[in-house]
């Protein structure tokens, strides 16, 4: 007998008629020899319904009352599905999040979970009922009694973590398609369906966009260990599974909010290689990496940043034994990219930087946690390292430091998130980080397809920063800020070129948050800007981020590469670069996103022959 969490979105219970469906669903379950916990959204559109009713009232409704509000929706919903299960002759009962003992943050509208109190829960369950809980919503305190919700995709938290919290055998996500797809079937009809995904896959394409699972259930599956599959409503296809590693004996208490950072990992064995002033064009990167490729040059963090007049930088960086390969193919293709247009162009140059290290912090509760990376940048500040490249992803953020600040960064690094060596004295090589990687990226032995998804995020802005001063601390003041205002950032891309002003270094930044925070955070750095020395605030809210994402691009050189051509063939100009072990994503102009996310997913010849059906 097994112990299952279900949990069944707002368009699976969306009628008198699907709840119905969603009882002769869990009856068939039980019926099997299972125990089982089913968590429940609101029925439809109702939160939409509540929240227009708010808006009505007030033009700025309290956030403790919309919490209130938003709440019943739920309730509804797991009355309805008790009565369908006893009217089946299955025994069941309706639980709210306080009833559950869900206790969370004293932060309404967007609560964390710090624990969840199992004793009634399992007790019914003991009992032979079907426990019916609202999903999306907590109490703050049993003193306080506080209502709270979790926040967008809500539901899927709560289940995740319930089954967690009762070390459920495996948690059951029901939607409206059968599983993890390629891309959006929206917009590619020809999606293919995936057997199994990775935890770390499943983070980076769910905080891309990818509406079927939430990161923060994503997170907390892996954390925990908890066996995820994503099913259709609809269907009995044996959906998608999504996998981890085994997890390292967490505790349940602060459930959401404790050990974001689990590792510090770095590399000394790295170079890095820049190609400046190239024009401003599409197919510039396809031709360099094409080239890459072709030369069989294993590339790690790629970086390009915003352009500045007709001209961008590109960076990457390689490990140090083919470093002369590497400057060799890039110098050889070099005057090939200077721009035909204008022959006072200046030529493209080659930068080698030797003497270079990775550093980087790792784990999965990173996500929507602006203070995480604020706290690196800080603290590689307070010790002095100077960071000279940044790449971020949902599981880990890396800094390019010099290498002979390599041991210092780390050693603080592992102090402010309180990591401890594996043995004492002890830091990680490279070759276990490269291991530690392998291991989680990559459960199975038979090889991965190099790319598993596409995903297509229009919902950002960019900001970026002129003339920024390089040194250490302005990182750490930049995103601390950021922090501090509550604002999430994604993609930080710092560019090569430096310019040197009044006697001072200074570099452009730029970094992309969520388009509904743009405005805000220009208007708040623009304020503190003269104060700090930095130059102009400079906001894009006409982008798409398009991204691939695999952890079997490790160790391809080819992927990138493809990826670029298949933007050049559209014509479409990529402004902005910046990759992880298992994404690279492309910042292009809004109107060519869908465009952009067809082609690439066409590209790795992802379609499958089925086409699949969104319901309305």
């Amino acid at each position: 007998m097994a112990l299952i969490v279900q949990k069944y979105g707002g368009t699976s219970v969306g009628s008198v008629e699907r709840i119905q469906a969603v009882a002769q669903r869990v009856y068939k379950t039980v019926k099997a020899g299972n125990s089982l916990v089913v968590v429940v959204s609101a029925m439809g559109k109702t939160t939409d319904g509540l929240v227009k009713l708010a808006n009505e009232i007030s033009s700025n409704p309290n956030r403790r009352e919309m919490d209130m509000l938003l709440s019943t929706g739920e309730q509804v919903t797991i009355a309805l599905l008790s009565m369908a299960l006893q009217e089946l002759g299955q025994p069941a009962i309706s639980m709210t999040g306080a009833q559950v003992g869900i206790v969370t943050e004293a932060e309404h509208s967007r609560a964390r979970i710090l624990h969840i109190e199992t004793t009634r829960l399992t007790r019914h369950i003991n009992e032979g009922k079907v426990v019916v809980v609202a999903g999306f919503q907590g109490t703050s305190s049993a003193k306080e009694m506080e209502i709270t919700t979790l926040g967008r995709g809500g539901s899927d938290t709560s289940a995740v973590a319930i089954a967690a919290a009762l070390r459920a055998n495996f948690c059951e996500i029901y939607t409206d398609v059968p599983g993890i797809l390629t891309t959006d079937p929206r917009l590619v009809a020809e999606a293919q369906l995936m057997d199994s995904i990775t935890c770390n896959e499943m983070l980076e394409l769910a905080s891309l966009g990818a509406k079927v699972l939430h990161p923060r259930a994503v997170e907390i599956a892996r954390n925990y260990g908890v066996p995820l599959v994503v099913r259709s409503s609809w269907t009995d296809h044996p959906g998608t599974w999504v996998t981890s590693a085994i997890p390292q004996g967490r505790s349940l208490i602060n459930l959401e909010i404790a050990c974001p950072v689990d590792h510090v990992e770095f590399d000394i064995d790295q170079a890095k290689v820049a190609l400046l002033r190239v024009p401003d064009k599409p197919g510039v990167a396809a031709r360099l990496f094409g080239e890459i490729s072709r030369q069989k040059v294993d590339v790690d963090l790629i970086i390009q940043s915003i352009h500045e007049g007709n001209s961008n930088d590109i960076a990457f960086t390689v490990t140090t034994p083919i470093l002369k390969r590497a400057e060799a193919v890039t110098a050889a293709i070099a005057p090939a990219l200077r721009s035909q247009s204008n022959p006072k162009f200046d030529e493209a140059e080659v930068m080698v930087k030797n003497n270079i290290a990775k550093v980087s912090i790792a784990g999965a509760g990173m996500i929507g946690r602006p203070g995480v990376a604020a706290k690196m940048f800080a603290t590689l500040a307070e010790a002095g390292v100077n960071i000279q490249m940044i790449s971020t992803s949902e599981v880990k953020v890396s800094c390019v430091v010099n290498a002979a600040e390599c041991d210092r960064a780390v050693s603080a690094l592992r102090s402010a998130f309180e990591i401890e060596a594996k043995s004492k004295g002890e830091l990680l090589t490279p070759n276990s980080c490269r291991d530690a990687i392998n291991r989680v990226s990559t459960p199975h032995s038979s090889p991965t397809p190099p790319v598993r998804g596409v995903a297509l995020d229009l919902n950002q802005a960019r900001l970026a920063i002129r003339q920024l001063p390089d040194q250490p601390g302005m990182a750490a003041k930049l995103f601390g800020l950021l922090a501090q205002h509550n604002i999430s950032v994604d993609m930080i891309i710092q560019s090569q070129r430096c310019r040197v002003i009044d006697g001072v270094p200074r570099r452009d930044i730029a970094f992309t948050v969520s388009r509904m925070d743009g405005e805000s955070a220009k208007e708040m750095l623009t304020q503190v800007a003269a104060e700090l020395g930095w130059g102009e605030v400079v906001l894009d809210s006409a982008i798409a981020k398009v991204s691939i994402v695999g952890a079997g691009m490790v160790g391809q050189p080819g992927v990138a590469a493809k990826m670029f051509e298949a933007l050049a063939q559209e014509q479409i100009n990529i402004q902005m670069i910046a990759t992880s072990e298992i994404k690279i994503s492309c910042v292009v102009a809004q109107e060519q996103g869908v465009k952009a996310l067809q082609a690439i997913h066409a590209a790795f010849e992802l379609a499958g022959s089925d086409k699949f059906v969104v319901p309305a």
